[in-house]
């Protein structure tokens, strides 16, 4: 019996034990999980009819919508091949990756290239890719931010934190943090809200965590005295 080990076995394992070291970050200082993606085409037909047959309206309107979409397509590959005519293969599919990853989710550069070397492209093909997208990477803050606040209460100074360890630069996470539209009395309140679920606090003990975690001291108050205490 042979006693090699296989790739595919030793490779499954590293990868949940990286998972699993992730997952002991801080609650409040956790990157978004990366997943692989999954780049599906959807192209929707005219269905026939009862007897089974369609109108020749229809057909004509169905290739109508395929010449269309082909010359699109064409359109878009040229341009691509006019901006960047020296990449390489692996590098147009860093660059594609990277556009379709933003289509769907905020990333900082620093975050974007992880999640390109994640899916398995070299730093360097990982990080031409990145910067190949020309992404407004304060945009980008902003709509982190944004997505943060969707999900959990944050003070500005908290968010800013968090955004810097998303891997935005300082000027930019700022950017995020000043710009999002935010009312931080409302996020001291559903702070506390989250804090008394899941222990006991007295005022003051709730009031100092509030501060902890970057409110203010009138924010802190506000938001404990809207849980009651």
């Amino acid at each position: 019996m042979s006693d090699s080990i296989d790739p595919k076995l030793a490779k499954a394992e590293a990868k949940a034990e990286i998972a699993k070291n992730k997952a002991l970050r801080p609650w409040f200082k956790k990157k978004r999980f990366i997943l692989p993606i999954a780049l599906i085409a959807i192209i929707g037909f005219s269905t026939a009819n009862n007897a089974g047959t369609s109108s020749t309206d229809d057909l004509v309107a169905s290739e109508e919508a395929n010449d269309s979409s082909a010359t699109e397509t064409t359109e878009t590959e040229t341009q691509a091949t006019e901006e960047f005519p020296d990449e390489t293969v692996s590098q147009t599919n860093a660059r594609e990756m990277a556009d379709s990853y933003l289509r769907s989710s905020a990333f900082s550069l620093k975050g974007l290239i992880e999640q390109l070397e994640y899916e398995g492209f070299s730093n360097d093909d990982a990080t031409y890719g990145a910067e190949a997208v020309k992404a407004d990477w304060k945009e980008q803050a902003l709509l982190s931010a944004e997505s943060y606040l969707n999900s959990s209460a944050f003070s500005q100074t908290g968010l800013l934190d968090q955004l810097v360890y998303e891997g935005f630069t300082d000027e930019e996470a700022e950017y995020g943090a000043m710009n999002v539209e935010a009312d931080w009395n409302e996020q001291a309140a559903k702070s506390a809200e989250s804090y008394l679920k899941s222990s006991s606090f007295s005022r003051t003990g709730l009031i100092d965590q509030l501060l902890y975690e970057g409110f203010t001291q009138e924010q802190a108050e506000f938001g404990v005295d809207q849980a009651g205490l």
